[in-house]
């Protein structure tokens, strides 16, 4: 019995030591020895250090000791393919989420691609409601349900710091979605918000009663919505009325020329929109033509246009270069993936040679075989890098990823 009571004993004093030394290191506010800070109180919960995360506190602290003392942005993305990553959990996000709310110079959280799920979207909604200095957190495919989409968009309606949140690919559905609009309509500090692929197939609606009344967003991504024309009428009936976001993505979606008729007429009174991505739907040349009327008359906001892979013929192509031509605002416009008859690659080419159109600006490039003018593609675009970050050259390039160089908010990625 004496020895068993011993080892209570000892057991307590190891306890006791371990919370000393957490509290000792928490207590100083910074990010030095965060590393040391996760391993001890990995210790304490009982729980399995993850070496991931470990490696990249250790770069966070060598960051701190060179002198840097703010503004830093812990990237645990899973997808790194520079180093070995252990996917971070929910219960690895739990410990890491504990000491992240006492530092307040770490200011972003990039965990895109882990395997988080809705207990990780817990401990994320607890960081927004403790941490007051995080402006920029990416939680894009973390296998977060429902369920963590409004506890996040719970934490958000009384967060006033957070700037930039991606949930990209997170399937939190209508019920999630309906969260995120009634949220967005009491924060005041969101600026740029990513819920694109999140399943959100009914409710533009709501996001359309959402746009009347927020006045602080300046980016929303919806693509991947299953969108269709009335869904784009919600939205641009909104934007009859919202003076503040400037970059809209309904890229991916189900919208033909009839939507282009409800985008052409706000496009008409509405001074603010610089940034429209309609990659990927069905305007044809009928729903260009609208848009460049518009741009050649009226607007003067709007600084990049892209219509790529949208079943566009020449017809419908030159009249949007033909718009370029009196609209001395538009600077971007990007159409690879349509069809090029040879008076378009004419007038896209003569566009780059005039510099009128400046070759970083469009995903085109004109060449010369036989005294025949042609396009290639080019590397260019408004958001090359949305999926994926280079592991080479420079991730955020005002040619890759135009529109976020256009509408710069919190960070880029």
């Amino acid at each position: 019995m004496r020895k068993s009571g011993k080892k209570k004993e000892g057991k307590s004093r190891s306890a006791a030591l371990t919370q000393a030394l957490l509290g000792a290191s928490l207590s100083t506010g910074s990010a030095s020895g965060l590393k040391e800070q996760y391993y001890n109180l990995c210790m304490e919960r009982l729980q399995k250090v993850n070496p991931f995360i470990g490696y990249i506190l250790q770069q966070v602290d060598e960051e701190m000791k060179e002198g840097t003392r703010s503004g830093i942005t812990l990237n645990i993305a899973g997808n790194n393919h520079l180093v070995q990553v252990q996917r971070i959990t929910g219960a690895d996000f739990c410990v890491l989420s504990k000491i992240l709310k006492n530092h307040s110079c770490i200011t972003g959280v990039d965990a895109r691609y882990n395997s988080l799920g809705s207990p990780g979207a817990y401990y994320a909604a607890k960081l927004l409601q403790k941490q007051p200095s995080l402006v920029y957190l990416n939680l894009m495919f973390n296998d977060i349900q429902s369920d963590g989409g409004e506890l996040i968009a719970k934490a958000l309606q009384k967060n006033k710091t957070l700037k930039y949140l991606r949930m990209t690919g997170n399937k939190i559905e209508n019920k999630g979605g309906m969260c995120f609009a009634t949220m967005l309509q009491i924060n005041s500090s969101l600026e740029k918000l990513d819920v694109g692929d999140c399943d959100l197939e009914e409710s533009t609606v709501h996001i359309g009663h959402m746009l009347k009344e927020n006045h602080c967003l300046m980016e929303l991504h919806l693509c991947k919505h299953g969108m269709q024309n009335d869904g784009l009428q919600q939205l641009c009936e909104a934007l009859y009325l919202n003076s503040t976001l400037r970059y809209l993505d309904v890229s991916c979606n189900k919208i033909t020329q009839d939507g282009m008729l409800y985008l052409a007429a706000v496009l008409k009174s509405n001074a603010t929109l610089e940034v429209i991505d309609l990659s990927f739907n069905r305007i044809e040349s009928a729903g260009a033509k609208h848009l460049s009327k518009t741009l050649a008359s009226h607007n003067r906001s709007l600084k990049a246009l892209s219509v790529v892979s949208n079943k566009i013929d020449g017809e419908g192509l030159i009249a949007l270069s033909d718009s370029m031509k009196t609209n001395p605002i538009l600077s971007n416009i990007y159409i690879w993936g349509n069809t090029f008859d040879e008076a378009t690659c004419v007038a896209y080419s003569e566009l780059i040679e005039e510099g009128r159109l400046q070759a970083d600006n469009t995903d085109v490039e004109p060449f010369v075989v036989d005294e025949h003018v042609y396009l290639a593609e080019s590397p260019n675009g408004l958001k090359k890098h949305y999926y994926w970050t280079p592991t080479y050259g420079h991730a955020y390039g005002p040619t890759t990823n135009a529109g976020f160089a256009l509408v710069p908010v919190g960070e880029h990625l």
